[in-house]
This record gives C-alpha cells, structure tokens and sequence, in this order.
C-alpha cells in the first residue's frame, strides 16, 4: 500500500501538467478543457482525501470524504470486514486551488470503510456543500459513474504531499493481491505516477471530464510477490505478476449507486455491488 505515513518521506515527486488535447470538430467548435487543481483535496494527518459528491447529491447534502481503507484512523481493516456508521471526529485539512489550507472539516461519521474487494473509506463531515462553496468557493469533486477506460489520461492529487502525478490509465487487473488482502478489477497506472507514502486516498481524476475515477492506494515498492507494499496482479487463471515500481489504485464508479438521497448510504439499492457487512 502507498502506506499511511509513519516518518518524513523522499521529497521527490513529479509534478503532472497533462491535460486532454482539443478536440476538433466541423466548425472549429473545442472542446474545453479542465483544470485540475488541488481545489476539494484534502490532508488527513497520514494519508490523502477528496470531498467528493455522486451525480445526483443535492448542495444541502452533508459533505463527504474519500479515501483509503488503510487509512481509516481506527488501523486497517481485517480481510472480510465492513464497517458501517461509525462514529468519528477526524479532521481534514480543505485545500483550496493552489494546495492552501483553507480550512479544517470534521467527520462525525465513518459512513462506509473496507479493504475487502476495493480500499476505501468514506466520512461523512459536519457540514455541507453549499456551506463550503459559500465559505470557501470550494466545490467538491464528483465521483464518476461508468467504468474507466484504458488509455484515459490521469491525475493523482495528493493533499498530504500537495503534489500532483499525471500519467495513463495502463490497464486493469482482474485481481490485486497484497499480504491479507485482494481487491477487484484494481486500475494499474502507467509508470510516471511513481506515487509514495502518504499519497494514498488521493483521487485519481480524469484530465478530460475533471471527474474522480478511482482512489490511489499501492504500489509495488520492492519487487517481491503478495507482501505487503508489494502487491501482485493475479489473472483468471490464476498466473501471478509481479510489476516492481508500478502503482495502482481501486475504481470508484461502483460508489454512486450506493447511496440514495441525502448522501445516505443504502448496500440493500439496486445495483450497488460493494462489499457487505
């Protein structure tokens, strides 16, 4: 895992300027391109986060946060385990365009967290969306509701490092196994998101459409098979590879059709396909 951070880590990092290439069409009509910033990222004190909204959440709804399992405060997450509706006051570091800290949010809830099939937690914060946009003129990022595609040019956006990673979309692996853990259909990067320690949780956003597709959360750091920091890809038949130095991160589109209005999370909605309790 792009481990939470225990100790100061290399200062090294790439910083990623990529965005999609103009599109053409009959009449000279552009497409416009996106900006992609550090606006809606977030610190947590070891990992990396987003405020993040799904298609259909209204402004008044309460404001989420997005990252790792591994990075849930209370320690990982055992193979197998859900955890649903607890309480918690974490804080968050808000970044505004530039990597300021524009303010501190606060969790009362950990609304889902699990390292089971993908590696994610979810916050629920004390205040809402509009209440950021109106305070801060941040708005959150928006989960993507359809599988990425290979190909697709990326950003990862650390809050911790304030640091940016652009790179590809490489491919995805049918199954990621790392010491305890596997997750699913992971999304692999091509190598110049060389992403580190503390950069797990950040979001990984499509240069094209500003929308957040997966969540970073490993790497292969030492060439070895399954360890932990080490992850291997596993394929339908069960041939195992091992890609030293290459990262990857769980997609996020299977999110949305997990919670209903209000933001509130419903395992039980059709379509939802995230792991259960």
């Amino acid at each position: 895992m792009n481990k939470p951070l225990l100790a100061a880590l290399s200062s090294v990092a790439l910083v990623g300027l990529g965005a999609a290439p103009a599109v053409a069409a009959p009449h000279t009509v552009v497409k416009p391109k996106v900006t992609v910033n550090f606006a809606g990222t977030v610190a947590l004190s070891n990992c990396s986060g987003s405020v993040i909204r799904f298609p259909n959440s209204a402004d008044t709804d309460p404001a989420l946060v997005l990252t790792n399992g591994h990075c849930l405060e209370t320690g990982f997450p055992g193979p197998g385990e859900v955890i649903t509706g607890q309480s918690s006051s974490r804080t968050f570091g808000l970044l505004n365009a530039s990597g300021s800290k524009v303010a501190t949010l606060r969790a009362n809830q950990v609304v889902y967290s699990t390292m089971t099939d993908t590696d994610v937690t979810i916050y629920r914060t004390t205040t809402t969306y509009a209440a950021i946009k109106n305070s801060y003129g941040i708005s959150p990022l928006t989960l993507q509701d359809t599988h990425p595609t290979a190909g697709t040019a990326i950003k990862v956006v650390s809050g911790y490092w304030k640091r940016t990673y652009s790179c590809n979309v490489d491919g995805f692996v049918y199954r990621l196994k790392e010491g305890d853990w596997t997750w699913k259909d992971s999304l692999r990067y091509t190598s110049s998101c060389n992403t580190i320690g503390g950069t797990s949780g950040s979001p990984v956003i499509d240069t094209a459409t500003g929308k957040v597709v997966a969540v970073n959360n490993t790497g292969n750091e030492d060439g070895e098979r399954c360890t932990e920091n080490n992850p291997c890809e596993v394929d339908e038949s069960g041939n195992v590879t091992v890609r030293q130095g290459i990262n990857y991160a769980e997609e996020t589109y299977n999110i949305p059709a997990c919670f209903t209005t209000g933001n509130k999370l419903d395992l039980g909605a059709a379509g939802c396909t995230l792991p259960k309790p």
